[in-house]
């Protein structure tokens, strides 16, 4: 169930503590990396605390969580914090819910931006492409589904682009190896080299819950929970909304 703090930001930080520094070490995807690098600073000269992040995709977290890799604080989608509680990697009832994310479309800069109104509109423009970029993690995941469900698998699966986990399917664009990708919008709308076009229309959009969990066996699990509440203030709103994420309510 989802944990909403709404105390400011100061107040967030007194109440956890901010007695002794820590350094808190946090593993985020990187659809998450534009708004809490944003909001680090403040954080950081509030509390006295250093955080020192690791940025890359769900597939690469799964694997560095699954093999025991010690962070304090973890930023995944709701289903993954789900299970590492299950699994005890993560402790009971350190879920909290950050933002949810679209998925949106891109093209290689000065490229002309096609016409992604409506899902038949978006079905032409994926046969038009070239060829079409997407990702490993959750964006990619569902934008393959979406190929089946609009009956263009069999055209573009095979000249499929398909981003490592961590990396942004924009640089498929800038190299000229695509000329459509999907990816969270959070990782399209402040990429230099490419456009974004917009979301996907409403009738077939996605959305993907980021959430964040202590890890069990982290070592500044207090201060680890002083970073997780200062991402859940309401404070923190706009810089969401300005990089394309919704703040979970």
């Amino acid at each position: 169930m989802m944990v909403r703090i709404v105390a400011g930001a100061v107040g967030v930080l007194l109440a956890f503590g901010t007695a002794q520094a820590a350094e808190i070490k946090l593993l985020a995807s990187g659809a998450m990396k534009e708004i809490i690098s944003e909001l680090l600073p403040d954080f950081e000269k509030s509390s006295g605390h250093k955080v020192t992040p690791t940025w890359t995709g769900t597939a690469n977290m799964i694997k560095l969580v699954s093999a025991g890799e010690v962070f304090d604080l973890v930023v995944i989608g709701a289903p993954e914090v789900d299970k590492f509680i299950a699994e005890g990697k993560f402790a009971q009832g350190s879920r909290v819910d950050l933002a949810r994310s679209g998925v949106g479309a891109a093209v290689k800069a000065g490229a002309p931006k096609p016409d992604i109104s409506s899902a038949d509109a978006v079905k032409k423009a994926l046969l038009n492409a070239r060829a079409v970029a997407y990702s490993t993690g959750p964006s990619g995941v569902y934008v393959r589904s979406l190929l089946d469900k609009l009956g263009v698998a069999d055209h573009v699966v095979p000249k499929a682009k398909v981003a490592a986990s961590g990396a942004r399917v924009g640089d498929f664009l800038i190299k000229g190896e695509a000329d459509l990708a999907f990816q969270q919008i959070s990782e399209l709308q402040h990429e230099h080299g490419i456009d974004f076009v917009g979301p996907l229309p409403a009738e077939i959009q996605h959305y993907t819950l980021y959430s964040s969990g202590i890890a069990s066996a982290g070592k500044e699990q207090a201060a680890a929970r002083a970073l997780q509440a200062f991402l859940n203030t309401a404070a923190a709103g706009p810089t969401y909304t300005k990089n394309g994420m919704e703040q979970a309510q």
